[in-house]
């Protein structure tokens, strides 16, 4: 795979997380993706896909407790997540998580980050603007119901992912949703079973 190393400087970062469905609101048109405006609280259906059944059935892990706190927070209870937040904590983004206002985010599981070589995976922890670019392509501006993710989308980091659906399940760029539509306080999340990586 390859990946690129971008230096994001902290306050693009921040302002790009300013600005894990939900109702879309009116969307902005951009070159082969899509970027939506900011958009109110989801009120479609709830969480779906073959993993989501083994999330807790109560406590701040299960989907009702995400759902009161924001998305690194939230992620942080939910025991599939625990490399993601790991890495999440390496590149100092978990308060800019966290203060983001709608946000949609591409969560990979402990074991979609286990396919990654060793070696690999501990040189990516180790170098924080990689790393940086990495977490920033897994989240979108705005908040999606699975309605709406399907095309092309706009990541924070730059580069654009492409979501389909085949029936009832869904793909972005070669990861499966395996437990999508799960309410943050903040985000809307979708946990796959591959990690993104940008290309350049």
């Amino acid at each position: 795979m390859k990946m690129r190393t971008l230096t994001l400087a902290g306050a693009a970062i921040v302002m790009a997380f300013g600005v894990g469905a939900c109702g879309g609101g009116e969307e902005t048109a951009a070159p082969q993706a899509r970027q939506p405006a900011a958009t109110s609280p989801p009120q479609a259906e709830g969480p779906f896909g073959p993993a989501c059944p083994a999330a807790p059935k109560d406590g701040e892990g299960s989907f009702s407790g995400m759902a009161d706190d924001p998305v690194a927070t939230a992620a942080s209870n939910n025991p599939v997540l625990s490399t993601l937040v790991s890495a999440v904590q390496q590149a100092d983004l978990a308060d800019t998580l966290n203060s983001a206002e709608d946000i949609t985010v591409f969560a990979p599981t402990n074991d979609a980050f286990a396919k990654i070589p060793e070696k690999t995976l501990n040189q990516v922890l180790a170098d924080k603007d990689q790393l940086t670019a990495i977490l920033t392509y897994h989240v979108l501006e705005g908040r999606y119901t699975p309605e709406e993710l399907a095309g092309s989308f706009t990541t924070l980091q730059g580069g654009t992912v492409d979501a389909t659906r085949t029936g009832e399940s869904y793909q972005v760029d070669d990861a499966k949703v395996v437990c999508g539509n799960v309410r943050t306080a903040n985000a809307t999340v979708y946990i796959i079973d591959t990690v993104l990586m940008p290309e350049g």
